[in-house]
Formats: C-alpha cells, sequence, structure tokens
C-alpha cells in the first residue's frame, strides 16, 4: 500500500458517533438571534466560542473563507471587524451577501448563518477600536492586510514603525482609529441550528426571514 493509499485509508476511517443531546422545534426560541445567544452561552467554556467562518465571494465567482472573531450580535445581527483594504472587505463590499459559520465540534453542534454584509458606522468601529489591546490597534495600522509583503522583516520594521508614531506597549497616549479599519454587520436572513445525531441523522432547524418576522422548518441532514 503506497503512502497517499494509507493517508486516504486512515481519513476514511476517522468518524465519530454523535449523540450528545437532540434537537426539536420546542427546544427553540421565539426568534434566531435568542436561541443564538442560548448556544453561545452553552459554548462559553470552549476555546474561542466567538469564532466564526466567514465565506464571502470575488468579481470571478472563486469563493474564499476565513476565520474572524464575533465582537457583537442583537437583532440588528453579527458584527466582526477587519481592515477595509483586505479581500474580504473589497469582496463584501461589492457582493455583501455572505456566510457565516460557528464550529463549536466539542457540543456536537454548528450554526450557519446567511445574510447581508454592510459596514457598521465609523463611531461605532472607533468605540469598539478604543477596547482593543494596545499591541493589537499598533497592528492594525502597520499591517497592510491581505497585500504582499517582500518579509517578514518588513512586516516587523513597519510595528517598530507606528510603535515610534504612537508609543509603544506602555505608552498613554490613544491610539486613533486607523481610517481604513472598521466592522461589518452582517443581518441575517436564514439561521440554521445543527445538532449531531446518531448515524448521521442530525437534527438542522432552521430560520427564515419572513415578511412579518421568522419562519422555522426542518431539513434533512
Amino acid at each position: 500500500m503506497s503512502d497517499d493509499d494509507a493517508s486516504t485509508e486512515r481519513l476514511a476511517a476517522l468518524r465519530r458517533e454523535y449523540g450528545a443531546a437532540g434537537l426539536d422545534l420546542p427546544d427553540l426560541a421565539d426568534d434566531p438571534i435568542a436561541m443564538f445567544r442560548r448556544w453561545l452561552d452553552d459554548a462559553s467554556g470552549l476555546h474561542e466560542p466567538n469564532a466564526m467562518v466567514v465565506s464571502s465571494v470575488g468579481a470571478d465567482g472563486r469563493p474564499s473563507a476565513r476565520m474572524v472573531l464575533l465582537k457583537a450580535v442583537d437583532e440588528r445581527g453579527f458584527v466582526f471587524y477587519t481592515n477595509y483594504a483586505s479581500r474580504k472587505a473589497a469582496e463584501l463590499d461589492a457582493h455583501p451577501q455572505v456566510a457565516l459559520l460557528f464550529p463549536w465540534h466539542d457540543l456536537q453542534r454548528q450554526v450557519r448563518v446567511e445574510g447581508v454584509a454592510a459596514r457598521v458606522s465609523h463611531d461605532e468601529s472607533a468605540a469598539y477600536f478604543a477596547t482593543r489591546p494596545r499591541a493589537s490597534q499598533l497592528g492594525a495600522w502597520a499591517s497592510p492586510q491581505s497585500q504582499p509583503v517582500t518579509s517578514r522583516e518588513a512586516l516587523d520594521a513597519a510595528y517598530r514603525a507606528v510603535q515610534e508614531r504612537f508609543g509603544g506597549p506602555d505608552a498613554d497616549d490613544e491610539v486613533p482609529l486607523p481610517p481604513y479599519w472598521g466592522g461589518y454587520r452582517v443581518a441575517p436572513d436564514t439561521v440554521e441550528f445543527w445538532q449531531g445525531r446518531v448515524g448521521r441523522m442530525h437534527d438542522r432547524l432552521v430560520y427564515r426571514r419572513t415578511g412579518v418576522g421568522w419562519g422555522v422548518e426542518r431539513l434533512a441532514p
């Protein structure tokens, strides 16, 4: 058996039986945001429970995905922050339809969100930026996100230059919001709650926005 065949066989054999819990219509909250908050609370003990995959699409139709951190959620939607000159921002500005995925493996759960992304206000971005650790604030100024850089040394030099401009980690001066940095809010139109079950007969309950609120239906696994 070749190494490739052995690797494929090992992958094919990887499986874990689910069935820690079930999910049925009576278990759901009246709206998906309340339900999401309930599940997020359940995930609070996991590593990075607010980590989510953001999937966007480029002008050529090629999809791209990356992991970011959810920083706010309310009845208006799900908020994350980024460099507005990044690839993800360019794609979201041109094609605001977006998908989010919260992969809570340890709970045998995932939440899938589809909706429309729009930039949050400057004031909202500035208020959040002010809460970031100073090192992260400096990094937002130093990194030309998604752009090619000549070397790690060049990136480190850019960070040192920003430290000289605004002061290092122990400085007291405020680091202002970069003009090219801010948030997006994803207003959901569908939110699916997925719970693993025995035999891969998983529970999938999805909220869909209607003209008067939300409807719910069960999907086959």
